[in-house]
C-alpha cells in the first residue's frame, strides 16, 4: 500500500516551506540491505526518498520482522523525530540502493519553533502520514494474524 500522492513533500507543503526545509537537506546514497534504524532507537533524522525503496518493518517476537509498508519516490521515511520521546516505532531497511535527502531533525525542529506556520504545516503533513501508516500496519497485521486475513478472532 503506497501513500497517497498528497503525502509527498512536493505536494503536501507550500513552496516556501518546502524550500525552507530543503536548506537542511543533504543528499545521501544508501546501499541495498542497509538498516537505517531499529525500533526503540533514537530518532534524530528523517529522509525523503528520491530513488529506490525502503521496507518499514515491525519486530514480532519469535518470528521474522513483519514488513508493514514499502516506501519509494518522494515519500517520507521517519516521523518519530517529531514526537517525544523521539524513538523509532518501526525498523527500516533499504530493499534496493536508495538515493535520498537526509534531514537533521534538531535543525528542522528549531526552524519549526521559530516559525509557527512552518510548524503547523510540517506537523499536519507528518501527522497525515502517521495516520496512513497506522492504518497500513493494522491492515497488514490483520492479514498476518487473523484467520484468513478476515480480522475475525473466531
Amino acid at each position: 500500500m503506497s501513500a497517497p500522492p498528497s503525502h509527498s513533500m512536493p505536494r503536501a507543503l507550500p513552496p516556501e516551506h518546502r524550500q525552507r526545509l530543503m536548506r537542511f537537506a543533504a543528499e545521501v546514497s544508501i546501499p541495498q540491505g542497509t538498516r537505517l534504524f531499529e525500533e526503540g532507537g533514537h530518532a534524530d533524522r528523517f529522509w525523503i526518498i528520491r530513488t529506490g525503496s525502503i521496507a518499514l518493518d515491525m519486530h514480532v517476537p519469535g518470528r521474522k520482522a513483519a514488513v508493514i509498508e514499502t516506501l519509494g519516490h518522494n515519500q517520507l521515511l521517519g516521523w518519530s523525530w517529531l514526537f517525544t520521546p523521539h524513538s523509532w516505532h518501526l525498523g527500516a531497511e533499504a530493499l534496493t540502493p536508495v538515493r535520498a535527502y537526509e534531514f537533521d531533525a534538531a535543525s528542522v525542529l528549531a526552524a519549526c519553533r521559530d516559525d509557527p506556520e512552518l510548524n503547523v504545516t510540517v506537523t499536519r503533513w507528518v501527522g497525515d502520514i502517521v495516520a496512513h501508516r497506522l492504518r497500513s500496519a493494522r491492515t497488514r497485521l490483520l492479514d498476518l494474524y487473523a484467520p484468513y486475513g478476515s480480522g475475525s478472532t473466531r
